[in-house]
């Protein structure tokens, strides 16, 4: 997906009202808390590489704790994605048109994905994966 059509995207979604007593989607809501846990990590290696050298806080110990938060991210964003896909289908969106928006190039490799996603689900909720 461009880079416009991504920017598009947040801009449309950010636009949507948040009422501020509704409980937040929990896979969202840990996505979007350990995305932030990342990224002050990430600021925090950024900080030391323009610093004049001195010990970095950052340990071995935290970067293995941040390598650590991925297979949940990628559980919980396999779960999100799956929920939208959904809602796509409820809301009569043909498998083209969810092509188009996941920057795939035909409406089998969107259905196919959303296959994979739902296996992959399965296979965490019996404990295969």
């Amino acid at each position: 997906m461009a880079r416009d059509a991504r920017d598009e995207a947040r801009r449309r979604l950010s636009a949507l009202a948040e009422d501020p007593t509704a409980p937040h989607w929990a896979p969202a809501r840990s996505l979007e808390q350990d995305a932030a846990l990342l990224g002050r990590l990430m600021m925090a290696v950024a900080n030391h590489q323009q610093s004049d050298g001195q010990a970095t806080d950052v340990t071995p110990d935290d970067v293995g704790a941040a390598l650590s938060l991925f297979e949940d991210m990628r559980h919980q964003l396999d779960r999100l994605e799956s929920q939208v896909v959904i809602e796509a289908r409820r809301r009569d969106m043909d498998w083209r048109h969810i092509a188009q928006h996941q920057g795939l190039n035909s409406s089998q490799a969107a259905s196919q994905r959303y296959q994979r996603l739902m296996t992959r689900l399965e296979e965490i909720r019996q404990g295969v994966r």
